[in-house]
């Protein structure tokens, strides 16, 4: 390729809209061009890089046995009401209706069209296992897009889904996807993570997400440096501290007249934080079912003052599938007090308590009263409080023991890229997907969904790999893996034949090699090549032929070396 028949645009300002360093260089470089909230039109640059994304995803998918398909990105309303999901899915998807006033979505995600597929298409257990991909275009009408591609509404996914007569066989091949994302990313360059991730809206039995670590990344991920440990912040087990002290204070009041937090708690009382302890109020259901708020259950949910409360945990304990926080009228009606001195001790009414593992081994801690301005310090439970409900409710926080006993946590950031989930029969059982076993009873064959965002990895992978002057792409994503640039004011014929004949041979040598010859200014051509994140540089210039050398410089190199023919071809082809 030669970049004066090609398009390409660079800025030489940062765009003012852009919030993150991904956003900010794929528009400084022409990778992409905004057309509306969260939808971007990629140049042929940034096309580039994204079918190198593609190519590597579609041949480890081929490599393990995947088979390749498309589907409509525009779904019928009456797939997605046989599984629940028109309402379900929330303001993400995106109804239109067609002229006929047939109502459709564009789809975020292909569950229920791969399970109509496979209703009319699999008859028996012989056709089984079987996993379908495809890499297609989808929409989620986000309420917010932000940084760019990273929360773009419309993205290129790649999206996978198997069936299986048991759930051995799809453990097996939820393992094979599992591996063959690892060797996508590997392949990509990527620093990456796989974490325990919940399953939320997808639903199944188990899940992974894959998260590309960068300090920009939206998710917090709590891993283990001494084993493979990982998880995102919302599953990561925090377990018991141990063993709980004897009580050793006795139980006071403390009068607390404007301090309503934990912190400003434990500074009057010139305390650490962890002796403290926090009261969430919250409405659940009640023991035969009912409605938060109606005829619900209250429940106060305890963490440690230097603790978060995890919704996620929270919401799968019994009763609390469906919790919402307490109003303050229920506030008081239960505990007889105003937020901000709560506290399960002498609540007005019975309420049923929760304690975080770390507050269940806490001895002589520090409570809310339940009365405005008081606090109760030195609390024991068995004596001044009855053994409560005892269950994992908050955050995991650096320094953690790791759940698997082989060292601590540490907390770091990751942007997700990829997650498998293990849906089981959810899907197959809502819409009727049937096949003969081997003995000839119709079953739901139990499904697994594997997603990969690849639009979205060409910007994490920017966040991870970048300095003050451009991208600095892995070797397999980068638009060009060489760049060839001429220096050649005098438009002398030797240095053209030069930079021609080095351009072919490392072509001919399989290196996709992109040939500079704009005739652009040398701090303007190599600011671009630099911008754009091609991984090798090589100048040719009258200078350079008459000492016989090539000006050579890698991309992530601080300084350029003069090699002679050899010792450049040695270099970049091996």
């Amino acid at each position: 390729m030669r970049l004066s028949q090609f398009h390409i645009r660079t800025e030489k300002e940062t765009p003012a809209e852009a919030e993150i360093i991904s956003h900010k260089l794929m528009l400084k470089s022409g990778m992409i061009r905004k057309l509306a909230s969260g939808l971007y039109t990629w140049s042929p640059l940034g096309l580039r890089v994204l079918r190198k994304v593609e190519g590597v995803v579609r041949e480890e998918m081929n490599r393990a046995g995947a088979i390749e398909m498309l589907m409509p990105s525009i779904q019928p309303k009456e797939l997605w009401e046989e599984t629940g999901r028109w309402q379900k899915f929330g303001g993400q998807l995106l109804k239109i209706k067609d002229r006929k006033e047939a109502e459709y979505c564009y789809g975020p995600t292909a569950e229920e069209v791969i399970t109509d597929f496979a209703r009319n298409e699999l008859a028996s257990y012989k056709q089984l296992p079987v996993n379908f991909y495809q890499i297609q275009t989808k929409f989620r009408d986000e309420i917010r897009p932000r940084f760019g591609i990273m929360r773009a509404r419309e993205f290129l996914m790649k999206d996978a889904y198997s069936f299986h007569v048991d759930a051995d066989s799809l453990h097996a091949e939820y393992q094979n996807m599992y591996d063959t994302y690892a060797r996508i990313f590997t392949r990509l360059g990527l620093k990456f993570r796989a974490v325990f991730a919940d399953t939320g809206a997808i639903g199944g039995s188990a899940s992974h997400e894959f998260h590309v670590l960068a300090d920009s990344g939206e998710d917090a991920i709590a891993y283990c440096e001494s084993s493979d440990y990982a998880a995102n912040i919302e599953l990561a087990e925090a377990v018991s501290p141990g063993q709980r002290p004897a009580a050793s204070e006795t139980l006071r009041d403390v009068e607390t007249p404007t301090q309503k937090t934990c912190e400003e708690v434990s500074e009057l009382m010139g305390i650490v934080l962890q002796r403290t302890a926090k009261s969430v109020a919250l409405m659940g259901t009640d023991a035969e079912g009912g409605v938060a708020g109606e005829n619900g259950q209250f429940v106060l949910a305890l963490v440690r003052g230097d603790h978060m409360v995890n919704e996620i945990k929270l919401a799968k304990l019994p009763g609390l599938a469906d919790y919402r926080l307490a109003t303050e009228a229920e506030i008081l009606d239960y505990l007889g007090s105003e937020p901000g001195f709560l506290g399960p001790l002498n609540p007005a009414k019975p309420i049923r308590i929760i304690a975080d593992r770390s507050v269940a081994a806490m001895a002589d801690f520090v409570i809310g009263a339940n009365k405005p301005g008081l606090h109760i310090a030195g609390v024991n439970w068995g004596r001044d409080l009855a053994e409560p409900e005892v269950a994992d409710i908050r955050n995991a926080v650096a320094g953690d023991a790791s759940p698997d006993g082989k060292g601590t946590l540490g907390i770091a950031r990751g942007i997700e890229v990829g997650h498998v989930f293990a849906l089981g029969c959810k899907y197959s059982e809502a819409m009727g997907c049937k096949v003969l076993d081997a003995n000839g009873k119709a079953i739901n064959p139990a499904m697994g969904c594997y997603g990969i965002g690849v639009s979205r990895i060409v910007a994490a992978a920017i966040e991870q790999n970048h300095d003050d002057s451009g991208i600095l792409w892995p070797v397999t994503m980068a638009p060009w893996q060489v760049a060839v640039c001429i220096i050649n004011p005098k438009n002398d014929p030797a240095v053209i034949d030069a930079a021609n004949a080095l351009y072919a041979e490392l072509n001919t040598a399989g290196l996709d090699t992109v040939l500079d010859d704009r005739g652009l200014r040398p701090g303007v051509m190599l600011a671009d090549i630099e911008l754009i994140g091609i991984p090798h540089r090589v100048v040719v210039s009258a200078r350079g032929l008459e000492a016989g050398t090539f000006e050579y410089r890698a991309r992530n190199a601080p300084e350029s070396e003069q090699l002679d023919r050899d010792r450049l071809l040695g270099k970049l082809i091996g």
